[in-house]
């Protein structure tokens, strides 16, 4: 089932997103085991994101051939079981956060890539309000130890005809960052539920836990 789903899923995003660029595949493994992960690798997923640093730490570096991201809320106390090892930090919702893990990137000898997470608009999600995102950007840009790659945004649960102008709010913003910073060159939205809609308004890189995995435990 899981190297099924891994098959289909990269067929369909073959053919990238409609402004022609390649979308990126990350498998969310919160609560996988290494070995279902694993198989999802084997079958041809190169990029990985945990949601929980705990879980970050317990599988960083048991499963051969992974790109590894972090994809989930982060806190100050736990940067350290992060920085210097994954791939890209996704879910950078704050200064405190950013500028905690450029600190840390620089004790360690390391550039520490990262993305702005943008809140869409829920209250009870973290990231940037939309009209702060390119001023912290820019802001953000000028600190050693982290190097911006883009946006990410989660899209609130809901129907198409509210969810589609979001997302290409989204995709705008990006353009935005963008056109200030040549190294902005990563979208990250969508999931299991939404990323079709996501990859028709721009995006470059998806996010699926149940797509690939199937119902999740816990």
């Amino acid at each position: 089932m899981i190297e099924e789903n891994v098959k289909e899923l990269l067929k369909e995003l073959e053919g990238g997103n409609p402004l022609g660029e390649k979308v990126t595949l990350v498998a969310a493994t919160k609560t996988r085991s290494v070995e279902e992960i694993s198989r999802a690798v084997r079958a041809g997923i190169v990029d990985i994101g945990e949601n929980r640093a705990q879980e970050f730490r317990e599988k960083y570096g048991k499963i051969a051939g992974a790109k590894y991201h972090f994809i989930g809320r982060l806190q100050s106390n736990k940067l350290k079981y992060l920085v210097g090892k994954a791939d890209l930090i996704q879910s950078v919702d704050r200064d405190e956060i950013a500028l905690g893990i450029a600190r840390l990137a620089q004790k360690r000898g390391a550039v520490q890539q990262i993305l702005l997470e943008v809140n869409t608009g829920e209250a009870a999600k973290g990231g940037y309000p939309e009209a702060s995102v390119k001023e912290a950007y820019l802001r953000l840009k000028e600190a050693e130890g982290i190097a911006l790659r883009g946006l990410f945004a989660m899209l609130p649960i809901g129907e198409e005809a509210v969810l589609r102008p979001i997302a290409e709010r989204m995709r705008a913003l990006f353009e935005e960052i963008r056109s200030l910073d040549a190294n902005a060159t990563v979208l990250s939205m969508g999931m299991s539920g939404d990323w079709r809609l996501c990859v028709a308004c721009g995006s470059n890189m998806v996010r699926l836990g149940t797509a690939i995995f199937g119902t999740r435990n816990g």
